[in-house]
């Protein structure tokens, strides 16, 4: 069809009137096609030019959006939004001029609030920005089922930490019985009890006490929301600062550090002692998992919009039975410990919007990857060629 409508205007001035009157009646019925697979789409999509002038726009967008009615066409994009608030979220995201991959922002629907995701990409043509493609999503449910399984989600992990933390206490309590008994047989059979038996007895009882309190303060951790306190910091002068703080430690346990920190990591939105608390818990498992030395790896790149931080040992490495409990809470391979770091860890890159993930081999070693977000600003616009 295009390539015949193009054939035609060439030789335009040869047509006849019937001619003519048959390309119109093609490009009147493909318009109409397209016009209508648009409206019919449950996204809205709004096409503008380099100066933000509308040149297509669905009925979804209308409707999501709440645009003014009328002919839309040539109008700036944000002057033909209703509500206030919305405008300026959309001029601001428009006359920012990048990418803009699912931005979330609230707007008024009938009596209720509604969620929209709002994506912004060039339009390209012949090689050629010509403007911007925004489409606009309805994400309320899809928001509302997320919230649901959240829920669930939590449930069921406090229920996991509840038992595990009925199952560690178990073992202080019983200590500390034990103790108490031992101190009041004593007691019962001379009338009174030697100085260093009664030292020994409560020096083991403080020691269970602290343990249990360990117990609760990692179990209010674990379960309460995180206050988070997000700046924009620089993840190569974090890492270096943390390694800094334990290079002693490494040190003493006959470990080499390699640093491989890419310069072109930009800086990221992040809770800086939450962040060192995930590295630290990593590196504290990279040690025990390198009992007679070894060398840990940091390394730090960028790929697309995520900013990615590895940590990787060549230690005994993880078993395949045991990579999908890594990050259960209470399941540890060591004589000592909560079994809560990874847990931790887990939280604290979810409240950050990240990732992470592992692979191991038994022998070989242990990778962790960590995946943040970029900042907005700095999701720049891709070159054309490049996403070519």
């Amino acid at each position: 069809m295009k390539n015949f409508v193009r054939k035609a205007i060439k030789k335009i001035e040869k047509l006849d009137s019937g001619q003519i009157l048959k390309v119109i009646t093609l490009l009147s019925d493909e318009n109409e096609m397209l016009e209508t697979i648009l409206d019919s789409m449950d996204d809205g999509v709004i096409v503008t030019d380099l100066d933000h002038r509308i040149n297509i726009v669905n009925k979804t967008a209308g409707r999501l959006l709440q645009l003014q009615t009328g002919d839309l066409h040539g109008r700036i994009v944000w002057a033909v939004v209703k509500d206030q608030e919305t405008a300026e979220f959309i001029e601001k995201h428009v006359r920012s001029e990048g990418k803009i991959l699912d931005e979330e922002f609230y707007t008024e629907k009938g009596a209720g609030t509604a969620i929209l995701s709002l994506a912004i990409l060039p339009y390209v043509k012949n090689k050629k920005i010509e403007g911007n493609i925004l489409i606009l999503r309805d994400v309320t449910e899809k928001k509302q089922r997320e919230a649901q399984f959240r829920r669930a989600e939590n449930l069921a992990s406090l229920t996991t930490l509840a038992a595990g933390v009925a199952h560690e206490i178990k073992n202080p309590l019983s200590s500390i019985g034990i103790h108490i008994q031992l101190m009041s047989k004593n007691l019962n059979q001379t009338g009174c009890i030697d100085k260093e038996s009664a030292e020994e007895y409560l020096e083991i009882i403080e020691e269970e006490i602290e343990r249990l309190n360990g117990i609760v303060v990692d179990f209010l951790f674990a379960v309460r929301p995180m206050d988070t306190r997000i700046k924009s910091e620089d993840i190569n002068k974090l890492s270096e600062d943390l390694i800094d703080f334990v290079k002693y430690e490494l040190e003493e346990n006959n470990i080499q550090i390699e640093m491989n920190l890419s310069p072109a990591v930009p800086k990221i939105e992040i809770d800086i002692k939450y962040m060192k608390q995930v590295l630290l818990n990593i590196i504290k498992n990279a040690i025990a998992a390198m009992p007679g030395g070894g060398i840990l790896t940091i390394s730090t790149f960028r790929k697309e919009d995520r900013v990615h931080l590895q940590i990787q040992d060549n230690g005994i490495g993880i078993s395949d039975e045991n990579m999908t409990k890594i990050f259960e809470p209470y399941f540890t391979t060591k004589d000592f410990g909560s079994g809560l770091g990874l847990t931790v860890v887990f939280k604290i890159i979810k409240e950050h919007g990240g990732e992470i993930t592992l692979n191991s081999k038994e022998g070989e070693g242990t990778t962790f990857t960590i995946s943040l977000p970029l900042p907005q600003s700095e999701r720049g616009l891709l070159a054309w060629e490049d996403e070519k």
